[in-house]
């Protein structure tokens, strides 16, 4: 009987790999601030591209421009886009703030995301 067992070894399995991207954004364009600009972008592409299993999508960002509506936020809506299109796993933003400052666009922005996680 032993004569007829193969042994499969196992297949290693592949490193899961997810899709990253960042969001960044300032209120204004005074210095201290386009400084943060630059910063945030620095250092989310660089935490991205040195975290082993992560690949840089895009880093989205939004210049001087309020954070209480989303219609004049070109990148925002643009990574919401690419998110329920399937193209986005993860979102890293500084803080809640940076996302929203509208607590009714935060939730809505929220919820359109964890709806279009569960049609892919």
């Amino acid at each position: 009987m032993a004569g007829n067992v193969k042994i499969i070894p196992p297949r290693e399995k592949e490193p899961t790999i997810l899709r990253v991207a960042a969001y960044c954004r300032v209120s204004t364009d005074h210095a201290e601030q386009a400084l943060s600009y630059a910063s945030q972008i620095r250092n989310y592409t660089d935490l991205i591209n040195d975290h082993e299993g992560w690949v840089l999508v895009d880093v989205y960002a939004d210049e001087a421009v309020s954070g209480t509506k989303t219609d004049k936020r070109e990148d925002f809506n643009r990574m919401l886009s690419d998110c329920r299109k399937g193209k986005i796993d993860k979102v890293l933003v500084k803080s809640l703030s940076r996302f929203s400052r509208n607590t009714k666009a935060h939730g809505g922005a929220v919820c359109r995301l964890a709806q279009s996680g569960k049609n892919q």
